[in-house]
């Protein structure tokens, strides 16, 4: 009889006791424990099983579970008598930072005191322990979210040493989600206050801490060595690359299709695999997303489990208000095509902004793009990755998210998108001055806004729209070579072509340049729209689609004129 399946179940000992869907992991204690790293940071995406791991590990491990080692019979590490000799032999410190998301560095400080506080309250014991003097139990009594920083930073070090002394064993630390303040106080503006109290937490917690035994830390990105870790020599550090634990986290092919047919859906193969495959950790490809799968074996049908458990909030940002080239590059991979950056595995946030290698790096950690290949740069000494969207599950996520950002000024972008394809110009200039108007700074509220930039970020922002809304009509591309020049957008229909020819098609293709205007050279917009046009033409950037079978008949050329939020639209 198949197992009941769990949704959002965290806790391994409830897991384990309701006989609720689950496959054994266990062996990851095995393997972090022979690897005899003193401090182990892992990274993968999100939903993949680190938190229920982490919580494995402090049930088999910590002294407060000690003689409850029979849950695990059953299970792999189980298996050997020396790791059943370990179980609960070790004081451990289990904390999680996954709470900590609020928009100001004072708020989310004082959720951070108040996260320390409530893990003090666990070891009120220590008040009553002779081996601690009354400056010490003082110290106890004072940890609260109105401590000051000092006390903070030196809280789990500190505890750390009374849990010695009362146990007389070093002391296991267990960090789950270390990354998600850093996060966002990125997204916040407070990346600076956060990151300094973060790097004197963890050197008194992992540098400085001669009670500490071992300590395992998880998040999505492998924050940069300079911003938090520089005082960790030791850190060994775990990410989608690495061989080690390559299988511990997320579902292996053989776990999946095992569990397809434990619930008698072995017919579901390829669809499963089509939308919730795609990861890579190490050389073990074939990697399943383990919160879509435990979804889909509950409902049985296929959904955007995984992409729908947060805001993907950081993501939109960095998207939208990304320049020119991470827009061209958004639309090439949701078209199907693969992108060849430089990838490094340290996130370095203050560099978000500026460098576009570092979000295609943060992107591949946490899971939106998978590496398809990968070798090193000899020139640059950089590693050169092939990268694709992960599977069919990510890809909707983002065709989501493009079409969210229209959704402000909603019936009226539909209308645009009407108007475009019945060539109704007059409406064309209505609907997208609307458009404009409700979504034109959107695009462009970063750190650093500028009115320079702010319709090319805009225009290309809405040409993704476009290429989501038309995708199952027209191939859509922007600022291609053609001709004499660069065009902005060209639609190309899809029906009718046949080896490159057009045959038959009953759609015209479309040409749209977007220019601003510039006061030196054009008296208005009507002339920045008419000098849009007149490139289109002397650059001939219909060529490309006359050498695909368009007559010029066949061929619709718009000219967009922006000045500030207004928008006037030309055609020929």
């Amino acid at each position: 009889m198949a197992r009941t399946v769990g949704i959002g179940i965290q806790n391994f000992e409830k897991l384990i006791m309701e006989n609720s869907f689950y496959l054994d992991k266990t062996d990851f204690i095995r393997q972090w424990w022979e690897n005899r790293d003193d401090v182990t940071l892992i990274t993968r995406p999100r939903r993949f099983g680190k938190t229920l791991n982490m919580n494995m590990l402090e049930r088999f491990l910590s002294k407060e579970y000690a003689g409850q080692g029979e849950i695990f019979k059953g299970l792999s590490i189980w298996e050997d008598e020396k790791y059943r000799n370990l179980q609960g032999t070790y004081p451990v410190i289990s904390l999680s930072f996954a709470g900590i998301k609020l928009s100001s560095f004072d708020e989310a400080r004082k959720s951070l005191f108040y996260l320390i506080e409530k893990l003090y309250n666990r070891y009120e014991f220590l008040l009553k322990d002779d081996s601690l003097n009354e400056k010490e139990k003082d110290f106890i009594k004072n940890i609260s979210v109105n401590m000051d920083n000092y006390s903070a930073i030196s809280s789990l070090g500190t505890l750390s040493e009374f849990l010695y002394r009362y146990y007389g064993k070093k002391v296991i630390i267990l960090l789950d989600e270390y990354d998600t303040p850093l996060q966002e106080a990125w997204m916040y503006g407070y990346w600076k206050e956060m990151a300094e109290f973060i790097r004197g937490l963890f050197n008194a917690t992992f540098k400085t801490n001669p009670y500490l035994e071992r300590a395992v830390m998880t998040g999505i990105t492998r924050v940069s060595r300079e911003s938090i870790f520089s005082d960790l020599n030791h850190l060994a550090v775990v990410t989608s690359t690495s061989e080690m634990y390559a299988d511990c986290f997320g579902f292996t092919e053989d776990e999946v299709f095992s569990a397809l047919d434990e619930y008698g859906m072995q017919d579901r193969r390829t669809d499963v695999k089509r939308w919730y495959d795609g990861f890579t950790f190490g050389k073990c490809r074939d990697i399943y997303n383990p919160w879509s799968i435990i979804n889909y074996l509950k409902t049985g049908r296929l959904a955007t489990y995984w992409a729908n458990t947060s805001s993907n909030g950081l993501v939109d940002k960095l998207i939208r208000e990304g320049s020119i080239d991470i827009k061209i590059s958004m639309e090439n991979l949701l078209k199907g095509e693969h992108l060849y950056k430089e990838v490094d595995e340290q996130i370095i946030f203050d560099q978000l902004d500026a460098d576009e290698n570092a979000i295609w790096s943060l992107f591949l950690a946490s899971g939106y793009l998978k590496a398809e290949s990968c070798e090193l740069n000899e020139e640059t000494g950089a590693d050169l990755y092939e990268l694709a969207l992960t599977n069919k599950e990510v890809q909707i996520m983002f065709q989501k998210m493009i079409r969210k950002w229209f959704t402000r000024s909603g019936i009226v972008y539909n209308g645009f998108i009407k108007a475009l394809l019945q060539d109704d110009v007059k409406s064309m200039n209505a609907y997208m001055n609307r458009v404009a108007l409700s979504t034109f700074s959107y695009f462009d509220s970063g750190k650093n806004p500028s009115v320079e930039t702010q319709p090319e970020r805009f225009y290309h922002g809405f040409v993704l729209g476009l290429s989501v809304e038309l995708a199952d009509r027209y191939i859509i591309t922007s600022n291609r070579e053609s001709g004499f020049g660069r065009y902005d957008v060209m639609m190309e229909p899809k029906n009718g072509t046949g080896n490159g020819v057009i045959d038959n098609c009953d759609r015209t293709a479309i040409i749209i340049e977007f220019k601003v205007r510039d006061s030196d050279e054009e008296k208005s917009l009507e002339d920045t729209a008419d000098a849009a046009l007149k490139q289109i033409e002397e650059q001939r950037y219909q060529a490309d689609l006359e050498s695909r079978g368009f007559s010029g008949d066949r061929i619709r050329k718009y000219g967009f004129a922006f000045e500030g939020k207004q928008v006037l639209i030309k055609s020929i």
